[in-house]
């Protein structure tokens, strides 16, 4: 049985490696930027930096938006949802979680599909990386975003019960 306490510790679990994820991903594209800037000032331009500094802003967008899902502060209507009461507020949780719930299991499913049609593909200015690696955060991220609405909307489910 899913209780309120564990319920509180798998949120703080994925919240605390959600937020370590996105900092080590924030951090290494500042520092990869500012050697991109510096070796091209320099007079020797790095061919590979802006690919590799695009690929780690799509991951932290991915990683960021499923941290704002934990926290209620994205795709949720969390200011609509909380002025409503009894049933109505009941069926618009359950109406928002299958929503985003379907939204994203779509959109992990293509990801899935996409890294099947990548195949041995690479990325042109790093021939060593595959672009399985590149573009497995589509699946991951949306796996990563349901998981935080499916314990947004059980913890607001319990809320509503014991209210």
């Amino acid at each position: 049985m899913l209780t309120a306490d564990l319920l509180k510790r798998l949120r703080e679990a994925l919240r605390h490696c959600l937020e370590i994820a996105s900092i080590c991903i924030l951090a290494s594209l500042a520092v990869l930027v500012i050697v991109g800037v510096i070796s091209r000032k320099a007079g020797y331009s790095l061919a590979w930096y802006d690919e590799v500094a695009s690929i780690l802003l799509a991951w932290l967008t991915y990683y960021g938006t499923a941290l704002a899902a934990l926290h209620r502060a994205h795709l949720s209507l969390p200011g609509f949802v909380n002025r409503t009461h009894g049933g109505l507020r009941t069926v618009l949780i359950a109406f928002r979680g299958l929503t985003v719930a379907s939204f994203f299991l779509l959109t992990a499913w293509m990801g899935v599909k996409l890294l099947g049609v990548l195949g041995g593909t690479t990325l042109v200015s790093l021939p060593w990386l595959p672009l399985r690696l590149v573009y497995s955060v589509i699946p991951l991220g949306a796996a990563l975003f349901l998981l935080a609405e499916l314990l947004n909307t059980i913890e607001e489910w319990l809320q509503t019960r014991l209210a």
